[in-house]
């Protein structure tokens, strides 16, 4: 009997942690229960098998009721599934000088390794680096590495979001610049692949879902930088600790919303947080293109000290239409619910210009 009440509490638990998600709502503890669906759905294996165990009715209904919660968390994290259809297949590399290698990470702003971090950046020589998190400290540290950038942007915090940015490529503009009420800084840059082709650059580290942070602040952020995408007809590509797994609604919408295709589809988790515990790992540090960009890499780095993985993506920009046969387009989202998200965008453009925040001008 015992057994039995734990097993009942436990699978009314597991249940909740499984249902609460699909609630439209923006409350933190809500939206929380998305990033655990992988040990969830371990949990609920786990409870599973204790229920068989019982051999009576009523493990046989805490059965049938975990069967189905473990169907609707799978249902999420199935595209993610070697098994699954990629949305972006790999293409030939082509000419070195048509290729763009693009690295970011997160470099946990307590981290003192910095000599691991300086050696991914040197493992990789990327010709578009962004990293998150950096203060003084880390500013400091990584001020060598950046000495073969032409063109360095740096907002500097001791928050957690601070941020660095640079490229080698031909700059047509960049700045950094708010997307949300927060204090939460973004990147936006217009530059030139090798080849000469222009694309959109957008680097985001929106607030994650704690205690007293609901997500309305980051999912208007998510959102707003989306329309980057939708105004122009230019390639474009999304790099960050996004604050929210590759299956969430909200990056369900910005891919939508803005036309993007996501590498990690078909190909595995690729789980990027937490790189020091390895039962905790979720998909957080997303990439994101466009249908035109072709996808030539995908892959997580080597472990620098931070409590997530360095990602990186090498692509090219010069053949769209080879591009577009080779990345699976994204299913649009119903009318009603575009609609919806686009009017919340333009509530969040209304509000951001009614603040003066500290930018970086363009550069051009």
């Amino acid at each position: 009997m015992v057994l039995t009440n734990v097993l009942v509490c436990a699978t009314v638990l597991l249940v909740a942690a499984t249902l609460l998600p699909m609630l439209q709502t923006t409350l933190w503890w809500v939206r929380a229960l998305e990033f655990p669906r992988v040990q969830i759905v371990s949990l609920q294996a786990l409870t599973f098998l204790a229920a068989l165990g019982l051999g009576s009715q009523s493990g046989l209904v805490i059965m049938l009721v975990l069967a189905a919660a473990m169907a609707l968390q799978i249902l999420h994290i199935w595209p993610f599934s070697p098994l699954c259809a990629k949305e972006m297949q790999k293409a030939q590399p082509g000419a070195a000088q048509n290729q763009v290698t693009c690295l970011a990470i997160n470099v946990l702003m307590e981290n003192t390794n910095h000599a691991a971090v300086l050696a991914e950046i040197d493992r990789l020589d990327p010709d578009i680096l962004f990293l998150m998190e950096t203060d003084a400290a880390w500013n400091t540290a990584v001020t060598p590495a950046l000495s073969g950038y032409p063109t360095v942007l740096r907002e500097i915090k001791d928050n957690y979001y601070g941020l660095i940015f640079a490229t080698r490529l031909k700059v047509r503009s960049a700045r950094v610049t708010y997307l949300s009420v927060e204090d939460t800084p973004s990147v936006l840059a217009e530059l030139e692949a090798p080849d000469g082709t222009p694309f959109r650059f957008v680097g985001l580290h929106p607030k994650p879902p704690v205690p007293g942070e609901d997500t309305e602040g980051r999912d208007a952020e998510v959102a707003y930088a989306a329309r980057h995408a939708r105004d122009t007809d230019l390639p474009v590509i999304t790099m960050g600790d996004f604050n929210t797994p590759a299956w969430s609604q909200i990056s369900h919408r910005f891919k939508a919303v803005g036309g993007y295709l996501d590498p990690r589809v078909g190909r595995g988790l690729l789980s990027s947080f937490d790189a020091r515990r390895w039962w905790m790992r979720m998909p957080i540090d997303q990439f994101y293109a466009t249908e035109d960009v072709s996808l030539i890499s995908f892959q997580r780095g080597n472990f620098v000290g931070s409590d997530h993985f360095p990602m990186s993506a090498k692509i090219r920009f010069n053949d769209p239409d080879t591009a577009r046969q080779l990345n699976r387009r994204v299913t649009a989202l119903p009318d009603a619910e575009e609609a919806r998200i686009l009017q919340a965008i333009e509530r969040q453009g209304s509000r951001l210009s009614q603040i003066i925040r500290p930018t970086t001008p363009p550069l051009l």
